[in-house]
């Protein structure tokens, strides 16, 4: 039997490769893994570079990260993260290099961020009221 070959820092490992999301012109592909010692973690590949990119201050290795989503042209990504010990979404900024915290208020459980392709808008799922809701964060104010 042949076995496929896993490219290194490529798109996939042996490990889980979930979340897949595309940028709007199709250069870029988020997801997140278990690639490192089984830490879940964000990455993101360049499909014109045929390379993984850098995301310096993303990852932690004291929780975990999760569920992204790409603004169309991957300057943004919107993720769960655990690093308040709970879910929570954030969005990083590729230029900046930061993540900005949008549900320090937000009650109960979050999941399946998403982001307007300008990056201007979050939506994610809460359960903040006792069930299932959207929730909608203007990111320009």
């Amino acid at each position: 039997m042949i076995q496929p070959q896993i490219p290194t820092g490529g798109l996939n490992s042996n490990k889980a490769e979930e979340y897949p999301s595309y940028s709007g012109d199709g250069r870029f592909l988020a997801f997140a893994s278990d690639r490192n010692r089984g830490h879940r973690d964000i990455f993101l590949y360049d499909f014109q570079n045929r390379q993984l990119i850098p995301l310096p201050n993303l990852n932690r290795r004291d929780s975990s990260q999760d569920q992204p989503a790409l603004s169309a042209d991957g300057r943004y990504i919107a993720y769960v993260s655990t690093e308040r010990g709970r879910s929570d979404v954030l969005v990083y900024d590729r230029q900046t290099q930061r993540s900005r915290l949008l549900t320090a208020n937000v009650q109960g459980s979050v999941r399946y961020p998403t982001i307007t392709a300008d990056g201007s808008q979050v939506a994610f799922q809460t359960n903040q009221l006792g069930m299932w809701n959207i929730a909608i964060v203007d990111l320009e104010n």
